[in-house]
């Protein structure tokens, strides 16, 4: 992972997933974001203007780490590091993905839910992987019990993240940043309520300082 995504997952450790259909959205819904505080942002390969949007994103939201997610195949993970890429995220581990990252020098953080594959992705050279996804894979039980074992893995886990858990998987030690699609509800991306997002970004923010002074205490 590159010294600067880490720097800034560790002051504020989240990362917002943006979904969007045309590229004006996920500009204004990234723009929202960093103005609410977050700095890293995924945007997922799930709509047919997907890689026009990462291209957006990336040219006119340069303050920004901005990165690609779902990415399934090696094919995909060229094509977004071509439209500015600035790190891969899978739901799973592939070995072709991981590599056109390798190649590129870019940080990928493939998803693993299960002990032979956090194995497969240690043996890898990897140092953070996705947790996904986090509430069907057995939560906070199931980092804690992979952490005690991978001792230097670091996690970020996604899916099911939301304001009512997010404090609890941000305390355990070995979660760098936490993922998810609730900073950017489809409904207010949708209705260009960009503010709304502003302010879901802002909380998370706060919540994200709230553990960081319990951990000092």
């Amino acid at each position: 992972m590159t010294r600067q995504i880490e720097e800034r997952l560790e002051a504020t450790p989240l990362i917002a997933l943006v979904q969007a259909a045309d590229e004006e959205s996920a500009v204004r819904t990234s723009r929202a974001l960093l103005a609410g505080g977050i700095s890293v942002i995924e945007v997922l390969l799930r709509t047919e203007a997907a890689l026009d949007c990462l291209g957006a994103v990336a040219r006119e939201v340069p303050d920004a780490i901005v990165g690609a997610g779902t990415v399934l195949s090696a094919a995909q993970a060229e094509a977004a590091l071509g439209a500015g890429a600035g790190f891969i995220v899978s739901p799973g581990l592939d070995e072709s993905v991981i590599e056109v990252a390798r190649c590129a020098g870019t940080p990928a953080f493939p998803g693993v839910c299960t002990a032979t594959e956090l194995q497969r992705a240690h043996n890898l050279g990897l140092e953070t992987v996705k947790f996904f996804p986090a509430l069907v894979a057995g939560g906070i039980p199931a980092i804690k019990a992979l952490s005690s074992v991978f001792r230097a893995m670091r996690f970020i886990p996604t899916g099911g993240i939301a304001p009512a858990n997010l404090a609890d998987f941000l305390a355990i030690p070995a979660v760098l940043a936490c993922g998810g699609s609730w900073l950017t509800p489809a409904s207010l991306v949708e209705n260009g309520d960009f503010s709304g997002i502003r302010e879901l970004a802002k909380q998370a923010v706060a919540a994200t300082r709230q553990v960081a002074r319990s951990r000092e205490v």
